[in-house]
């Protein structure tokens, strides 16, 4: 039944990782092999270990054990195959602590040296000889290492060498079962007590019955490295099709070519939008067709965009009281052309007041009190999306300061954090009350309402000026980058009339919503997969 059902269970969220948990459940409860009547039962080799185990102590080469609790009948967590035995962990295997090796202090050589999760360096002598296990015991936490040649494993590990009866790769795939990290009581550094993993319960089967378990299991383990394969093969074949079909939307240079371009793509949607990933790449295709005029038709009763512009400007020359011209009149070379009535203009020059706000420390959690100030956090900012309910607390002690109150119609963009959180823009369609910017927002305007801040939102979400703004972030690391508000004021952005902005934006917000709903439908989809999945594991199980 296992064999039947494992490409159905690999196709479902998780379902390679499903299998192999499920593989090694059985295996460890003696539901993977047969049992053998002729097997020596596991009763006789437990005598064996601990006879000796008892030589060693008298040889003064190992230590008597504290002793382990009895098992209870209520804790034996699954009926026991013929042959078995239950043990507590501890009486059969020992897990001894490794030795510091600092780097420096590390000679010439080829022997590996094991950390909390596998090889981190070479020495010119080991601590083991024997095959033996590598448990993580701080950082990686109960991650399981496996070496056939002399190692040494230092003190972020423990080293387990099974004594003569307990077959090694038995071993690895018994402690893989158990799930050690669950042991975890760390707080600030992870690691475990191995007297908690002494305490563990398990099934002894006999030795041959061992052997057999472990060429079952790695059997099972190669069936489930080809699954897992063919899966990313298929997923990047799929990437490689959506990323060429959505190629031809972004290539048409005309409204006309791209209603041809779409009818092709719309024959193979069953087969474009069963991931995830190809409805967000869709998504992103519709905004950069927005932002170059491809998405709606042309109307040439449409006032040209150089005539917004010039009005901007006389608006912005009568706040200032003076006479304006563009904030640069170095044209960049454009990565394509626009629509005829169409222009690009700087940033700086069709927006004002443009600020950021104020990040003092503040109470974790939403406010439960609307009466309450608050501070938005950077994921108040999604892309084309204002999520008011991510914010901080202001402590009582705290004045608010209302001039940077987040207001309706604000456009708000991130401009300092993560590089994936960094130049991400919305606008504000309402906003609640008492919501304050942090200092890592900044906020503007149109001038005088000339122009949508919804279309300048997807300008800056799309196509060449989202490009800009990828350019412009820096910093010392990928965990800290920011954008500054002079940078944000010379980026290029493509204009067209007020009337085109507003069918734009419809049309988008249209799109978006199917894209919404494609999600909500594959999400139901994958949720049945993975019921079923869990139901086929149970049933095998």
């Amino acid at each position: 039944m296992l064999l039947s059902n494992m490409e159905l269970i690999a196709t479902a969220p998780g379902g390679v990782a499903k299998l192999r948990e499920l593989i090694l459940t059985l295996a460890v409860q003696g539901k993977l092999v047969p049992q053998d009547p002729a097997d020596e039962p596991a009763g006789v080799l437990l005598q064996k270990i601990r006879a000796e185990k008892d030589r060693l102590i008298v040889e003064g080469k190992s230590k008597r054990d504290k002793p382990l609790a009895a098992i209870a009948e209520e804790e034996k967590p699954f009926e026991l195959p013929l042959g078995w035995e239950w043990v507590r962990l501890g009486s059969v295997l020992s897990l001894e602590y490794g030795s510091a090796l600092p780097e420096k202090e590390r000679l010439p050589g080829s022997i590996p040296v094991y950390g909390s999760n596998g090889i981190v360096g070479f020495h010119s002598s080991a601590l083991v000889s024997e095959p033996s296990l590598i448990v993580g015991r701080k950082g990686s936490v109960g991650a399981i290492n496996i070496s056939l040649v002399p190692f040494w494993s230092i003190d972020t590990s423990y080293f387990v060498t099974p004594p003569s009866g307990i077959e090694l790769h038995f071993a690895f795939h018994l402690l893989r079962s158990l799930g050690l990290a669950k042991h975890d009581k760390a707080t600030a550094i992870p690691g475990i007590n191995r007297n908690d993993v002494y305490a563990e319960i398990v099934g002894l089967p006999p030795l041959a019955e061992q052997s057999r378990i472990v060429t079952r299991v790695e059997a099972l383990m190669r069936l489930c490295d080809a699954l897992e394969a063919k899966g990313q093969l298929e997923a990047a074949q799929h990437a490689q099709l959506v990323s060429t079909l959505l190629g031809t939307l972004t290539a048409s240079t005309s409204p006309g070519e791209l209603a041809d371009n779409w009818q092709r793509v719309a024959q193979h949607f069953d087969l474009l939008l069963d991931r995830p990933a190809a409805i967000d790449a869709l998504e992103q295709t519709l905004l950069q067709l927005a932002v170059r005029g491809l998405l709606v038709p042309q109307d040439p009763t449409d006032e040209p965009a150089t005539e917004l512009i010039v009005r901007v400007m006389q608006r912005k020359a009568a706040s200032a009281g003076k006479s304006r011209k563009p904030t640069d009149d170095k044209l960049p070379l454009f990565p394509y052309e626009l629509p005829d009535r169409w222009t690009w203009a700087q940033l700086g020059d069709l927006v004002e007041n443009m600020g950021s706000g104020w990040s003092p420390a503040c109470d974790e959690g939403e406010r439960s009190d609307p009466t309450r100030w608050a501070v938005l956090r950077t994921t108040a900012v999604q892309v084309n999306e204002f999520r008011p309910r991510e914010h901080k607390v202001l402590p009582n002690k705290l004045s608010p300061r209302p001039e940077i109150e987040v207001q309706d119609g604000d456009i708000l963009i991130t401009r300092a954090g993560p590089m994936n959180r960094v130049g991400i823009s919305c606008w504000v369609d309402r906003a609640p009350p008492r919501l304050m910017l942090s200092d890592k927002i900044v906020r503007f305007h149109p001038v005088a309402d000339e122009m949508l801040p919804a279309f300048i939102v997807l300008t800056l979400n799309a196509g060449y000026t989202k490009d800009q703004i990828e350019a412009a972030k820096s910093g010392m690391a990928a965990s800290q980058v920011n954008i500054s508000q002079s940078d944000l004021r010379g980026f290029w952005i493509p204009v067209c009339s007020k009337t085109e902005q507003s069918r734009i934006v419809t049309r988008v917000t249209a799109l978006r919503r199917l894209c919404a709903d494609l999600r909500q439908r594959l999400a139901e989809r994958e949720a049945v997969q993975a019921r079923l999945a869990e139901a086929l594991v149970e049933s095998v199980g």
